[in-house]
């Protein structure tokens, strides 16, 4: 173990594929026109749509896996960085909880929940993990959250509905999102929360199987064979989901079900396999090379994810670009599903010319 990768081109890629996607589906000109894939499945299932946030938890395990083992070897201080870290997930928490007061600025009724105050909290407790842990003690805890939360989910009845009641707003998590966060919730149900605390602690095994994979990258072995590894993984984790689904609790990303877990854990190293074969362990240099060139819009929103996770959507939420932009593009003759499909492109358009800016002035936000 122990050989330093050095800094990857294909996760900074693989980030920026995400940030990429997480704009397309979230900016769409109508809503009530959608290609499926772009909307997440109504309750269980999957679509691409719901690839993207397992995906940044999973990314965010792999990075504290390379940041942290580098750390480590150099000697840093490990209470300090714990401090260090619980700074950064404070102030995610606190952009994603400003995010949601915008525009209202109603304290009264804010949800608190959210998709960076998950990260916020993921990266908060799996620090100490990655930390104090070896690979086998985090494969543990992996292992013992996924089934305490399975106890929960499944054996433990919930008042007046009962117990493995996996429905809108009758399960477990739900239960305690309304004991703990009633009037904060997401405005859409108000009875249960997409990014509720309990559906957390799945969320969390996402990320530290991440840090797995982070971990896996920094073994002593040829990078050509890491790849095969991932990808075997990929496939295993792949058809494992796919029999929990059957067999214990359905694939749900609502619920962050366990088989969700396992089952986008499986595409997440499928897809970071293909780009770091691709980008950096493709043993043909002009090859490496064309497909870092390829890759460099991806790596440019890679580059500045957060801020422009935050950026969209603060700008999403105060200006009327859908107004602006929808008549012109419905007169173009389109299907409606077509038209809004293009305004979510050209709202990508937008967003990575802001990121490109950035790069060219050498602007990356740290938090």
């Amino acid at each position: 173990m122990n050989r330093n990768p050095g800094r990857l081109v294909s996760l900074d890629a693989f980030r920026g594929f995400t940030i990429a996607a997480m704009v397309l589906v979230n900016n769409p000109g109508d809503w009530s026109h959608l290609y499926s894939q772009l909307a997440h499945a109504a309750w269980n299932g999957w679509t691409f749509t719901d690839w993207i946030f397992p995906f940044f938890l999973f990314i965010g395990g792999v990075s504290m896996a390379l940041s942290l083992g580098r750390l480590a070897e150099a000697g840093a201080d490990k209470p300090t960085l714990l401090a260090k870290l619980a700074k950064r997930a404070a102030l995610i928490f606190l952009i994603g909880f400003l995010l949601n007061l915008v525009p209202a600025f109603d304290f009264g009724s804010v949800r608190i929940p959210g998709v960076l105050q998950r990260i916020a909290i993921c990266t908060l407790l799996a620090a100490p993990i990655v930390l104090y842990f070896s690979w086998r003690g985090q494969l543990a805890w992996i292992g013992a959250l996924l089934l305490g939360y399975t106890v929960l989910m499944l054996w433990v009845p919930v008042p007046g509905i009962g117990a493995g009641v996996l429905e809108p707003g009758k399960d477990m998590g739900a239960y305690l999102d309304r004991m703990l966060l009633d009037g904060h919730m997401w405005a859409a149900s108000k009875t249960w929360d997409p990014e509720g605390m309990l559906s957390t602690v799945p969320a969390l095994c996402s990320q530290l199987l991440g840090v797995l994979a982070g971990r896996w990258l920094l073994f002593s072995q040829e990078r050509s064979a890491k790849t095969v590894w991932m990808l075997l993984a990929g496939l295993a984790m792949l058809w494992l989901g796919a029999i929990l689904d059957v067999v214990l609790m359905p694939i749900n990303k609502s619920l962050w079900t366990v088989s969700f877990c396992i089952f986008t854990t499986g595409w997440a190293l499928l897809v970071f396999g293909t780009f770091y074969w691709l980008l950096d362990a493709n043993p043909l240099r002009r090859v490496r090379t064309a497909a870092q060139r390829l890759s460099t819009p991806f790596i440019i929103y890679g580059m500045n994810a957060l801020f422009i996770f935050a950026f969209s959507g603060l700008v999403a939420k105060m200006l009327p670009l859908a107004s602006w932009l929808n008549p012109p593009l419905r007169a173009l003759g389109l299907a409606p599903v077509n038209s809004s499909l293009l305004y979510a492109l050209l709202f990508n358009a937008l967003m990575f010319l802001v990121a490109w800016f950035m790069w060219r002035r050498k602007w990356f936000v740290k938090v």
